[in-house]
């Protein structure tokens, strides 16, 4: 009688597998928590500055505004977003 047959090798496999996917994803999540930790945390923009910031008309007529007054007579909603660069 062998002691090899299908059944136990796929099983065999399955748990290889299962034990790889779980190592990959342990590395993964160490090497992310360790470049995390080296990553500056991103500063809040204040009031003040969104007030200051210079806004140019992308399409259009050239023109440029300050960002206040998109809020001035009324309210609005404002997403800050830098560029890298």
């Amino acid at each position: 009688a062998s002691a090899w047959s299908p059944q136990l090798h796929a099983i065999r496999m399955e748990t290889i597998a299962r034990v790889v996917g779980t190592a990959i994803v342990c590395i993964t999540a160490v090497f992310n928590y360790l470049t995390d930790v080296f990553l500056t945390q991103p500063l809040k923009a204040t009031i003040q500055h969104l007030e200051e910031t210079d806004l140019t008309t992308l399409s259009g007529e050239n023109r440029s505004l300050k960002a206040k007054s998109l809020w001035e007579s009324s309210g609005a909603v404002i997403m800050a977003v830098r560029r890298p660069g």
